[in-house]
């Protein structure tokens, strides 16, 4: 799978929400149909279509247990989208570094502000 169709997948709201219903454990169709019709206000059909688009594009599987269809999150495309923002992740420990300094310097500034208002008093 490419990495744009990856997001391309992972862009759309339900299909996100059907992933993190199916985080939690396999799940047959049925139980995650009730779910997302109730929480988007889509048809049956809908869902099905979007739980075929999971399947097809590998982040879902399924297998049959008697006459239900039980769906699974397959991590392989996850693992892909992970290692395809691993690059960024430096940017944002950058920021969150630059962040603590900012807050620790502001932190020992109201210090000295307090301590400089205790000498007046």
């Amino acid at each position: 799978m490419g990495r744009v169709h990856a997001f391309d997948v992972l862009g759309d709201p339900v299909r996100r929400r059907i992933l993190e219903l199916l985080a939690a454990g396999e799940q047959a169709s049925g139980e995650v149909s009730a779910v997302i019709r109730d929480e988007f206000g889509i048809s049956q059909p809908a869902v099905s279509q979007h739980l075929k688009v999971l399947r097809e594009s590998g982040f879902a599987s399924v297998r049959a247990d008697g006459t239900r269809r039980l769906y699974a999150v397959e991590t392989a495309p996850l693992r892909q989208v992970d290692a395809w923002l691993e690059r960024f992740r430096g940017f944002w420990d950058q920021r969150l570094d630059a962040l603590g300094t900012e807050l620790a310097r502001g932190k020992r500034e109201r210090r000295a502000q307090g301590a400089r208002r205790g000498e007046r008093g």
